[in-house]
């Protein structure tokens, strides 16, 4: 069974309230992430722990478990001659911008003539989602240094 610290390997649909697939690893290789590690939204990270290889679950993450809340504060002006004049500035577009430490994306919400609004919320920010997920594989480092995949691991009786 999955337990923090593994490495696991899974196949998933994400979907909106409405029904809508948002992201899918349909015909790519399974999604690899470290469960308990943060790499991943804390309510998928969760749903994984105690799960078994070829076990499938659907699972609700509210927004808060998922990409949080939408923050007001993320939307911003900017002065329109701060942006270089060979970006195109279309509302729905999108721009890097950097707070000295990273980059952060923003989408394009509104231009006038002086400024352009951003929004650097998540695209997914405020929204509940719901998770198929099925695990493929787990992987956890042995005494040895290597990878077990638990998949081929058999039982000898």
């Amino acid at each position: 069974m999955v337990k923090a610290g593994d490495t696991v390997n899974v196949h998933y649909k994400g979907t909106l309230n409405d029904g809508t697939i948002f992201d899918n690893s349909d015909g790519r290789e399974p999604l690899q992430f470290e469960a308990g590690s943060g790499m991943v939204i804390p309510g998928f990270d969760n749903a994984v722990v105690g799960m078994k290889p070829g076990d499938s679950k659907t699972v609700h993450i509210p927004s808060a478990e998922a990409y949080g809340e939408r923050n007001d504060q993320m939307i911003v002006k900017v002065p329109r001659q701060e942006i270089p004049a060979e970006i195109p500035l279309q509302i729905g577009g999108m721009l890097t911008m950097h707070n000295g430490q990273q980059e952060i994306p923003v989408i394009i919400t509104e231009v006038t003539e002086t400024e352009v609004t951003v929004d650097a919320n998540h695209t997914l920010a405020g929204q509940d989602l719901t998770f198929e997920i099925s695990l493929v594989s787990i992987e956890a480092e042995e005494a040895g240094g290597g990878e077990v995949d638990y998949t081929e691991v058999k039982a000898s009786v």
